[in-house]
């Protein structure tokens, strides 16, 4: 906040002068003003009041005073029920607003911060939920970095396991040989095919072994093709060149897929990693925990971890045949992390559903002596909910993520036209802003909420340029843009202006929320959560739209006005772009 540290230091020294206590300027509560109150910071002086055994309205009138009598920056204060509210001189706020903005923070630590997201499986493409994920991951990484941290963005492939093996087994039975060239499909949609494939060959097998007296639990284990699965998984563990060969194969088609579904969704990473790699420092480190005594062995071969001890149960760590699961990975993927890049933090962005996997996690690294489990930190999130219920990918029940970001484009590219807001873009030009507007929506939709809260996704809802939408803050952009470059065609150029220019109270509240950004910066990065500045970028727009419609901006009979109004655009525009970036959606200057 704005004059906050001067606030803080000011009123240790008046409370050691009127009342000779000492106190630290950094246990003062100081708040921004309510703003039903008049005020800019609020001193609660509850606890100086106790300590100087005086009442809290003598305690703030006296503080107050004296604030003032020491400080020609503060204007006025007021005081209610031990809220002592500070008003700084407009001119205080005036100077403060045409110093150069800043939006970033410098570097605080050189050690970094390891951002995982995204990681999907290989035997689908990415759906809705995985947008969530990658939004999220992307944003997160771009505001840590803005405030200061030294972010690397990670992705951990998963790319071997059971679900690859159904999908490849799937293939081999019905492919007929099928390649993303011969269907002219993209290769992961190719891949999910076949895994949707293979949960039809399962039911069915389980539907006749039932007809032969199973039970359904019996069927299920006794599937001759999860059987199939299975070995294949054997096999792979056991570097078999066939079935290496076929996993490279249809690996290639996936990994091909999601480039180019980063590529539209406008996310990417600094380091890649396959699970198909750090399993096998799982496996090593799982050994290492047995000979330790950490872990025990079951009689089938199994190998587990006892944490009932800690309220939770029996975790496995590796199957009976000796194939890892997805912790074993887990634990040699964060092993191999902090040997590499000695991180400060890592952040997992992963869904809720699991929470417990991540308590188990942090619990086995913590057993097996790495004094660095503490900074791992689940960003816990919310699943995106469609009307038509849970998506489920092996009954291809899913909203795939291309469909969704070609229906939004084709959306915004309707809407937009219909309402007229391409102006004079034609060709190339209003494609681009078609696309910013689609994917600026299906973003802004998305982030607006804070993670840890679940999403009923309407696409409907997402592009509206009068509500609480991407699009809504893409055009106060654009018409920003639009009056600037009107008060340049009338020689009217935002620049520096005189010191004594007093503004009116509408102009005041938008400087004062400008001059916020860097806490909102700050806060969003504490919280993990883009929801911050995506609701910052939203009420900075309805600022400037209401001091739009309530002041003449260019008026050639007023140049030191227009000037600082044009100013006043300029820096709102430039705030806009700025934390709307944070969140991975661009801004257009004309629309």
């Amino acid at each position: 906040m704005l004059f906050e540290s001067l606030l803080r230091a000011l009123s240790a020294a008046t409370i050691k002068e009127l009342y000779n206590l000492e106190v630290d300027p950094l246990n003062l509560v100081v708040n921004t003003t309510r703003k039903e109150f008049e005020g800019d910071l609020t001193l609660v002086v509850f606890g100086v009041s106790k300590m100087a055994g005086k009442s809290p309205d003598v305690i703030g009138n006296e503080i107050g005073t004296r604030l003032m009598e020491k400080e020609p920056l503060i204007e006025s204060f007021n005081f209610l029920k031990g809220f002592l509210n500070i008003c700084f001189h407009r001119l205080a706020w005036m100077e403060a607003f045409l110093a150069k903005p800043e939006y970033y923070f410098p570097l605080q630590d050189p050690k970094p911060v390891l951002v995982e997201y995204s990681s999907p499986n290989t035997n689908k493409p990415l759906h809705l939920g995985h947008i969530r994920n990658n939004l999220l991951g992307y944003s997160i990484a771009t505001i840590l970095k803005a405030a200061g941290s030294n972010v690397k963005k990670v992705n951990l492939v998963n790319d071997r396991g059971i679900h690859i093996c159904k999908s490849m087994l799937a293939w081999q039975k019905s492919g007929l040989n099928e390649t993303p060239e011969s269907t002219g499909m993209k290769g992961d949609h190719l891949v999910g095919k076949y895994y949707v494939e293979f949960d039809r060959l399962y039911k069915a097998d389980v539907e006749k072994l039932k007809a032969q007296g199973l039970t359904e639990e019996e069927a299920k284990k006794q599937a001759p093709v999860m059987k199939e699965a299975q070995a294949m998984l054997r096999k792979w563990e056991e570097n078999d060149p066939d079935t290496l060969a076929l996993w490279k194969k249809m690996n290639s088609w996936v990994y091909a897929g999601f480039e180019t579904t980063y590529k539209m969704l406008g996310v990417d990473f600094d380091q890649m990693y396959y699970e198909s790699e750090t399993y096998v420092e799982g496996k090593k480190i799982v050994q290492e925990g047995l000979d330790k005594g950490v872990f025990f062995r079951k009689p089938d071969g199994s190998v587990w971890v006892d944490l009932t001890a800690d309220g939770l149960d029996e975790k496995l760590l590796l199957r009976g045949d000796g194939t890892s699961v997805y912790i074993t990975q887990d634990i040699g993927t964060a092993r191999l992390r902090y040997e590499h890049t000695g991180f400060r933090q890592l952040l997992y962005v992963v869904g809720n559903e699991q929470d417990y996997h991540f308590k188990v996690l942090k619990l086995v690294l913590k057993k097996l002596g790495y004094e660095w489990w503490s900074l791992l930190h689940h960003l816990s999130y919310a699943m995106v909910d469609l009307p038509s219920g849970k998506m489920k990918s092996r009954e291809g029940t899913v909203v795939d993520a291309d469909d969704l970001m070609q229906e939004m484009l084709i959306e915004a590219e309707r809407i937009t036209t219909e309402l007229g807001k391409t102006g004079e873009l034609e060709g190339e030009k209003a494609e681009e802003l078609f696309h910013l507007v689609g994917m600026g929506a299906l973003k802004y939709f998305i982030l607006k909420v804070d993670p840890e809260k679940k999403i009923l996704f309407n696409p409907a809802e997402s592009i509206d340029f009068n509500g609480h939408t991407g699009p809504f803050i893409q055009y106060t952009h654009a018409r920003i843009r639009s009056v600037i470059r009107k008060g340049v065609s009338q020689q009217l150029l935002p620049q520096a202006i005189v010191s004594d220019y007093v503004p009116e109270a509408k102009e005041h509240e938008l400087m004062k929320f400008l001059l916020s950004y860097k806490d909102y910066l700050q806060e969003s990065a504490q919280r993990y959560s883009p929801a911050v500045m995506a609701n910052y970028a939203f009420e900075l727009a309805k600022l400037y739209n209401q001091f739009y419609q309530a002041f003449p901006i260019v008026d050639a009979d007023y140049p030191e006005r227009s000037a600082f109004r044009l100013l006043l655009s300029e820096r709102c525009a430039d705030a806009l772009k700025e934390s709307m970036l944070l969140i991975g959606i661009n801004v257009p200057d004309k629309m």
